[in-house]
Formats: C-alpha cells, structure tokens, sequence
C-alpha cells in the first residue's frame, strides 16, 4: 500500500506543476513572441527547465 501512496504523491506533484503552465502559459507564451521574440526565448528556455522536472518524476513513475 505504501508504494501506491508514493505514486500518487508523484501523480499530485505533477498535476500541480501542469495546472500552473496550460492555458494562461501559452496566452503569454503568444504574446511574448508577438512583443519580443528574443527574450521569450530565454523565458521558453526556463519553462522547458520545468517540463524536464515533470519529465524525471514520470521516469519514476515507471521504476
């Protein structure tokens, strides 16, 4: 039971992390792109910094 515990613990923290970065990210991500282009570059560069977080508690979902 306690390992069904830990993945789900996993499942909340990268719910958490997605419902921050849906839809108002990608209204601002449009925006940013239309008024400067360069530094939503770098901005995009730290978001995807996050997707990788999201992307190693996957991988632990799968060990």
């Amino acid at each position: 039971m306690k390992s069904n515990n830990k993945y789900l613990k996993i499942i909340s923290k990268i719910e958490k992390i997605r419902s921050k970065n849906n839809v108002n990210w990608m209204n601002i991500l449009r925006l940013a792109f239309k008024l400067d282009p360069k530094n939503a570059s770098k901005i995009m560069k730290k978001i995807n910094y996050d997707d990788k977080k999201i992307s190693e508690l996957l991988k632990k979902l799968s060990n």
